[in-house]
């Protein structure tokens, strides 16, 4: 009976681990890259910095505009009541004219100090450094990810290593509760392997904690549903066995200033601001224009004169003799508004020279703004050479250090394993305490956690490089 309960245990049991493998097996993968995409696709930030790269862009279409000519039309029709002048024939009428305009103006900047070629080049300029800010973005962005990521990985294995070490207190636990039994130890010793046992649930407890906390920050970086489980995919052993660290901080410093987007940022906001100077001391210039125009007009009140002679109106007398004098009055016919059109047709063209003198010096403090705008984004520029220059050397520092420290917690790790296993053996036959098997056993436990630690800053400070280089996040 005992035999068989045993063994629907064993069943039990292994059916439970191939009910979590396949729980496991169910959940999402995902690779470093695919996180990294998945952010690059969804976050928000990097959509707000694409939006002021379109609207820079539809800027530098608005400067390229102002190199075409204007030209407008213009149409107008009124009714004029009462003694009014007639705008068509310029005559006083006292009756209701109906009246309409047109014309056509054009307009053309032959010179204005250079302002609207300078224009151009600036928002080039301003152009670049957006979509220079976009990849910049991008970049934090990813380097978030790329950490995130491995702290992850190291939560889990810490994981791991936490309920290995639980399980090696429990197996210790029983051993202890068997001597006890058959009083070959004390009720000290029991209460110390107790004691081992609830340290090594709570380290796997905070684990677990730290673990899903990760897990969160991730999936809020992908933008991802943090209720929809996945699992991160760890690098294989040949990421650790291709680290290089044989770049110089001259030669990663001289690559960076030509590909990293923080310092092609600070250039182009440079060069830009280099060319709004010119265009504030354009507007100090004379400014000469071409235009020409059409124009044509239409009024009822504008009327044909006939030879016919249709009546004689007295308009005076002789001062002497009194006699009345009379002006003849000429049968008019209306124009038709096709005629009018025609015969009113007028056109025009001049050139026009604005010259700037006194605008309330508005001009010169613009031209002195744009100056120390200038002088601001060249100490801007030197200010993220000199940061990058800085965080290189720290970078090539903190690989070196970070290789020399893996390979002493591999080597301290093993010599911990060796020393717990050695004092195992030791108690069982009695040769030490039990005190001496916790203290090798934390001092296995602190190793494994240095090891895990050190194997991913390594990773973490070898992408970094990566990240300076413009070379592509993944493994």
């Amino acid at each position: 009976m005992k035999k068989n309960n045993i063994t629907a245990k064993k069943f039990a049991c292994l059916f439970g681990l191939a009910f979590f493998a396949v729980q496991v097996n169910a959940q999402e993968q995902i690779t470093l890259s695919q996180a990294i995409d998945s952010m690059l696709k969804n976050n928000l930030q990097i959509k707000q910095a694409e939006f002021s790269e379109r609207l820079s862009y539809q800027n530098l279409r608005l400067a390229k505009a102002t190199l075409y000519p204007t030209l407008n039309a213009n149409a107008s029709a009124y009714s004029l009541n009462g003694r009014s002048l007639d705008p068509t024939t310029y005559q006083f009428a006292n009756r209701s004219i109906v009246s309409a305009q047109g014309s056509l103006l054009a307009d053309v900047t032959l010179f204005q100090g250079f302002q609207k070629l300078n224009l151009i080049k600036q928002n080039k300029f301003f152009l670049e450094a957006d979509k220079n800010n976009t990849k910049k973005v991008r970049n934090d962005l990813t380097l978030s990810v790329l950490s995130t990521y491995l702290q992850v990985l190291i939560n889990r294995d810490l994981l791991k290593a936490s309920e290995q070490q639980l399980a090696l207190a429990k197996q210790q636990l029983s051993t202890e509760e068997t001597f006890f039994k058959v009083k070959q130890k004390t009720l000290a010793d029991l209460s110390q392997a107790r004691s081992q046992v609830a340290s090594a649930e709570l380290n796997k407890t905070n684990a677990q904690i730290e673990m899903d906390r990760s897990y969160l920050f991730l999936a809020q970086l992908m933008q991802r549903n943090p209720a929809e489980p996945f699992l991160v995919v760890e690098p294989g052993e040949q990421e650790l066995a291709s680290i290089n660290n044989t770049y110089t901080e001259s030669e990663i410093y001289a690559r960076s200033l030509q590909k990293f987007p923080d310092i092609l940022l600070a250039v182009n906001n440079r060069l830009g601001h280099e060319k709004a100077v010119s265009v504030a001391r354009g507007r100090l210039a004379p400014v000469l224009s071409l235009s020409a125009n059409l124009n044509t007009s239409y009024s009822d009140n504008n009327r044909l004169v006939t030879s016919d002679i249709a009546s004689y109106q007295p308009v005076g007398v002789v001062e002497n003799t009194q006699q009345r004098v009379l002006a003849p009055s000429f049968n008019t016919n209306s124009i038709s508004f096709a005629n009018q059109i025609d015969r009113n047709f007028s056109q025009a063209i001049g050139l026009t020279l604005n010259i700037p003198i006194l605008n309330g010096m508005v001009s010169r403090i613009n031209l002195t703004k744009a100056k120390i705008e200038y002088e601001n984004a060249v100490n801007t520029e030197l200010l993220a050479k000199d940061n990058l220059k800085k965080v290189v050397a720290e970078a090539v520092w903190n690989i070196q250090a970070s290789e020399k420290k893996y390979k002493s917690a591999k080597v301290t790790f093993t010599s911990a394993v060796d020393a717990f296993t050695v004092m195992r053996q030791r108690y069982t036959v009695g040769l030490v305490n039990s005190l001496d098997v916790n203290i090798a056993q934390t001092d296995r436990n602190i190793a494994e956690f240095a090891l895990i630690q050190a194997k991913y800053d390594l990773i973490f400070k070898n992408k970094l490089i990566d990240y300076y280089l413009g070379n592509p996040i993944t493994f």
